[in-house]
């Protein structure tokens, strides 16, 4: 199936959730917050929140500052 992340084409394996996703790119969802269809999916929803083919995905690092 095919997803936009960060409004790049991307192409995933079918039933791929977000916490498969974050897998995939290597990333850690501690500093992360991800929106999809520009909507916030909380990160205690990453593991059962199922991509579908068409999807906006926007993964944004968390950083802190002063």
């Amino acid at each position: 199936m095919q997803i936009t992340l960060n409004d790049e084409p991307h192409d995933l394996p079918d039933g791929t959730t977000i916490a498969g996703l974050l897998e995939l790119l290597g990333k850690s969802n501690k500093y992360l917050a991800v929106e999809r269809n520009r909507e916030l999916v909380p990160r205690g929803r990453h593991a059962e929140c199922v991509l579908e083919e068409g999807d906006r995905v926007e993964i944004v690092t968390l950083v802190g500052g002063g």
